[in-house]
């Protein structure tokens, strides 16, 4: 049963899709028809810091037939504090918190970065502050 639990958390992948405004609805039907979304739920993040928004869902890579759709990247999550980020993203906080070192013990206070998500902007370090803009269910539907 370990393994099946394991496999399970090695296909599951969290995405980020950026898209405009306008072109939500669309940027949703696509990522539905796209991907076989676990949990039916894609949540829509606005930002006072950006024009886009960022839609966010789980995927099974096992199903995944293509690469990312545009403006997507791949994403983790600290549960506790709500803090998305990029692998990159984290390593360039380290970097930045630990005098220009990159040290994988490094306990990030993730309570600092609650609610946001982190990027990079080439070598800087980009914080949004994140909030639901809109929950689209569709298992509901």
């Amino acid at each position: 049963m370990m393994e099946q639990s394991n496999e399970f958390f090695d296909l599951n992948k969290l995405f980020a899709t950026f898209t405009t405004p306008a072109a939500l609805e669309d940027t949703v039907a696509t990522i539905n028809r796209k991907y076989s979304i676990l949990f039916g739920k894609i949540f829509v993040l606005e930002s006072p810091q950006s024009d886009e928004l960022i839609c966010t869902y789980n995927i099974d890579t096992g199903n995944m037939t293509a690469s990312p759709m545009a403006n997507t990247i791949l994403l983790h999550r600290k549960k506790e504090s709500n803090t998305l980020y990029t692998i990159n993203a984290l390593n360039t906080l380290i970097k930045s918190l630990n005098d220009g070192y990159l040290d994988k013990n490094f306990m990030v206070n993730w309570q600092d970065y609650k609610n946001s998500i982190l990027l990079t902007n080439g070598p800087e370090l980009r914080k949004l502050d994140t909030a639901i803009f809109k929950i689209v269910d569709f298992s509901r539907q």
